[in-house]
């Protein structure tokens, strides 16, 4: 901005001439002492009469110029040195020779003015004197814009506005970005990252469809670092769940439910939101009878959990939609099937709603090994996380650990390898994902 102004701004010169109050008294020392002192004082009201009608009519009219006395006086300035009866006449305009033709003209009118103005002494002369000290000279480069100047100020500037930009956005955003901000919330453990892709819409089970990707070796990450996680503990059940919608729960629930079976460990993964269900679109199986029928007894868990393909991973759907989630997920019901799927599975995951707007999730959790709070970096705001936290800690429950979702892949709070624990790279990927792109 400092730049484009001192090149936009036309260039103005300045040229400065002075003049010099004397007294004209003949008398002691001690008399012309006394009338230093008083020129001393009254030089300021000398310095005002510079730009008055009376200095500056016979500028203009010696001159020819094509101006008024108002405009003229905004060109003009006068000015007096502290303790000296010097009086300064300076004179802007873009034309450096007329700067300094104005600036003569007006120290010339001036000392006519002040004879004139200034009453004769009993002598008959003229008590104040006005002597030309300096003829303005045509200055040689303008007065402004200075543009070396202008460049440190608005450089300085910049730098300011750029900290206190930083500063405040550091200071009012509330969002989650990186671990730290979570560490500042709860002594849970952060088990993990998982980098944000436009792709997972399209693409939700990466671990199936992409397993040599980075985002693919995430969740086998956080697979292994789930086994510390209630370590020496007979609970085999979490919930992951999340504080509010949209942070990538049942899609990590999904890929990590995968990422455990693969590894040859019995697991099922039960569909506990009762609200928006997911789980079986994503994992392309009938969702029509699951979860609300085992616990109204309509059916036996063995008449709707369903197998995924020939793997080790069996799948509980949500079912129906009741009217009454939170009552069921509370229910002795639950709480039994809890206890029958613990002894007959080696892990068990629900995906669960999200934890502030109702409290499924938070009921669920005291009857598990403790909830899997995901959190999506960016999106997710602390005191969201905050309240997440509480809900589970209200009830007795606690949280398990905490997975980053939804993590840049630049910047400096992006998703990198070492910070999570995983630095390790299959090789190029690019053939893998292009196939799968194509496919789809």
């Amino acid at each position: 901005m400092a730049a484009g102004y001192s090149i936009t701004r036309t260039p103005e010169y300045q040229a400065t001439s002075k003049v010099f109050v004397s007294v004209q008294a003949s008398g002691s020392i001690s008399d012309l002492s006394q009338g230093g002192s008083f020129l001393q004082n009254q030089v300021k009201s000398y310095a005002d009469v510079v730009t008055t009608p009376a200095v500056l009519q016979p500028v203009i009219a010696s001159l020819g110029l094509q101006t008024d006395v108002t405009s003229l006086a905004k060109q003009v300035t006068a000015s007096s040195p502290i303790d000296t009866v010097i009086v300064e006449i300076t004179a802007s305009n873009r034309d450096p020779a007329l700067a300094a033709e104005i600036a003569n003209a007006v120290a010339s009118s001036f000392e006519n003015t002040v004879n004139y103005l200034v009453p004769t002494n009993a002598e008959g002369t003229v008590p104040v004197k006005i002597t030309i000290l300096q003829q303005a000279l045509i200055p040689n480069s303008p007065f402004t814009p200075n543009v070396p100047v202008n460049l440190v100020i608005g450089a300085l500037l910049g730098l300011a506005a750029g900290v206190l930009i930083s500063v405040l956005r550091e200071v009012l955003d509330t969002r989650i970005r990186n671990e730290h901000d979570i560490e500042a919330i709860t002594d849970a453990p952060i088990l993990g990252g998982i980098a944000f892709d436009q792709r997972t819409p399209d693409n939700p089970l990466v671990v199936k469809d992409d397993p040599r990707s980075a985002r693919a070796e995430s969740f086998r990450t956080l697979r292994t670092n789930l086994q510390f996680v209630n370590a020496g503990e007979s609970t085999r059940s979490l919930v992951i769940t999340s504080s509010v919608q949209g942070e990538g729960k049942s899609t990590s629930a999904a890929n990590l439910a995968i990422a455990i079976a693969l590894s040859g460990q019995k697991v099922i993964i039960v569909d506990a939101d009762l609200r928006k269900p997911k789980l079986a679109e994503y994992l392309g199986l009938e969702g029509g009878a699951g979860l609300t029928d085992v616990l109204v007894g309509r059916a036996q868990g063995n008449d709707v959990i369903q197998r995924w393909g020939e793997t080790n991973l069996y799948v509980l759907p949500a079912g129906k939609i009741p009217p009454n989630p939170s009552e069921l997920l509370g229910s002795k019901a639950m709480e039994q099937l809890i206890r029958s799927l613990e002894n007959s599975f080696d892990t068990v995951l629900f995906d669960a709603p999200p934890l502030l707007p109702v409290t499924d999730a938070a009921i669920l959790a005291v009857n598990t090994g403790g909830a899997l709070l995901m959190v999506a970096a960016g999106r997710a705001h602390k005191n969201q996380v905050r309240g997440a936290v509480s809900a589970i800690s209200n009830v007795g429950a606690k949280v398990a650990g905490v997975v980053l979702t939804m993590l840049p892949t630049r910047g400096p709070d992006s998703y990198g390898y070492g910070r999570y624990g995983y630095g390790y790279e299959y090789g190029d990927t690019s053939d893998t994902s292009k196939k799968g792109a194509k496919k789809r």
